[in-house]
């Protein structure tokens, strides 16, 4: 059998963040459309991408209908200007969305059988709210395999702080509120507005301009959070301000095995060094990662010590919390999420995996003494994902 073949991220980018709902900027854009601005912006980015060449488009989404549904894979590829021969599919694995349709593209260009791929995700969570049309099997609940509120995220993140005493309330506040503080830390730096891609939307009032995430509160404070209530339970201890809030926006990114990307002198922003998926009980769903993590990291001979930089999903405070705990990670190593993360950008569900690597990938190039990376995240029904990722830029005379 052939030896695998290097597979490189070439490049990410993603609309802003808007809140879902009336209010958010997003409420009267068409969710393909948010898809497509991503896609084009992407690909004026990388004007030496020659189209033809691209091998197959993976866009997923969590809720498929509407303006969600049709096989957005090969719907947006053509709305976004791609020639007629480029195919495209839709995938579902709720947060994990776009995480798995990078993985799936990773892997078929590692085994020979793609040369480059589009991989991304979408979410209007205010005109397509998570479970909406859904009919869940009856035995799911009737035969006791699933809890009739699993599929509440809010009461899955409360069930790990009843399970974990340690994982107090004022510890996730301190978490939810150093992320926002992080967020506009980076901002302010100029760090996130470079992949970001303008996108124009309509309001009461006339039209506006999407250039930053909607949803930031910098101005959060420790005495704020105390305050919040607890919607998921009486005296309980998940609030708005630590959990990631509703959200509509896109992402979109270009695997390719590095020979391809050498030949038509694509940047090779990281490195795929592997990748797992993993399920646990549902009830408990922000767990996930902490097997799927485990798997990827024995795969490649890793240990959590390699790991330089950590991209987590923020579903919850707690639930990163849950993760850097298992590891031996202190809430405030600053390996972890050293931009913040969705508590403060949102989360679109499925676009959110290939939000993370957008980010690695940029913090790779500003921090040379950094071998590896790991982006992962929890996945509603009990599921983990985790990528790792390799530092094309690595220098080992300034790290390990």
């Amino acid at each position: 059998m052939a030896a695998m073949r290097e597979v490189v991220f070439v490049d990410g980018v993603r609309t802003p963040f808007g809140r879902a709902g009336e209010k958010g900027m997003y409420w009267g854009t068409r969710s393909d459309d948010l898809a497509i601005k991503a896609l084009q912006g992407l690909l004026e980015r990388n004007p030496g991408l020659p189209h033809e060449r691209i091998d197959d488009v993976g866009i997923a989404a969590t809720t498929q209908q509407g303006d969600q549904g049709l096989t957005l894979g090969r719907t947006v590829a053509i709305l976004a200007g791609l020639p007629m021969t480029v195919p495209g599919f839709a995938l579902d694995r709720m947060c994990a969305g776009a995480m798995t349709v990078a993985s799936l593209m990773g892997a078929a260009i590692g085994s020979g059988q793609y040369d480059l791929a589009i991989a991304g995700g979408v979410e209007h969570m205010g005109n397509h709210p998570l479970g909406i049309g859904a009919d869940a099997n009856p035995r799911f609940v009737s035969e006791k395999l699933v809890s009739p509120d699993a599929l509440n995220m809010g009461i899955t993140a409360e069930r790990l702080h009843d399970r974990f005493p340690a994982l107090t309330k004022e510890r996730a506040d301190r978490f939810g509120m150093l992320s926002q503080h992080k967020v506009q830390a980076a901002y302010d730096r100029g760090d996130i507005q470079p992949d970001l891609v303008p996108v124009a939307f309509r309001k009461p009032d006339g039209w506006g301009l999407a250039t930053e995430d909607e949803g930031r509160r910098p101005e959060t404070t420790m005495e704020g959070l105390a305050n919040l209530k607890t919607p998921f339970r009486p005296h309980g201890r998940v609030t708005a301000g630590t959990s990631s809030p509703l959200t509509d926006g896109a992402t979109m990114s270009i695997l390719a095995g590095a020979d391809t990307a050498a030949e038509l002198g694509l940047s090779a922003k990281m490195r795929l060094v592997g990748f797992a998926f993993a399920g646990v009980e549902p009830e408990v769903m922000g767990l996930g990662p902490v097997p799927s993590t485990e798997k990827a990291l024995k795969r490649a001979g890793l240990t959590i010590d390699d790991i330089g930089l950590f991209e987590l999903n923020e579903a919850f405070a707690v639930q990163v919390l849950s993760f850097t705990d298992h590891f031996g990670i202190a809430d405030d190593d600053p390996r972890v999420n050293p931009w913040g993360g969705a508590i403060a950008f949102g989360h679109p569900l499925a676009a959110s995996g290939v939000r993370l690597m957008i980010q690695l990938a940029r913090q790779f190039a500003q921090r040379p003494d950094v071998r590896y990376g790991l982006t992962a995240m929890c996945v509603g029904l009990g599921q983990g994902g985790s990528m790792i990722w390799e530092n094309p830029h690595f220098d080992g005379k300034k790290g390990k």
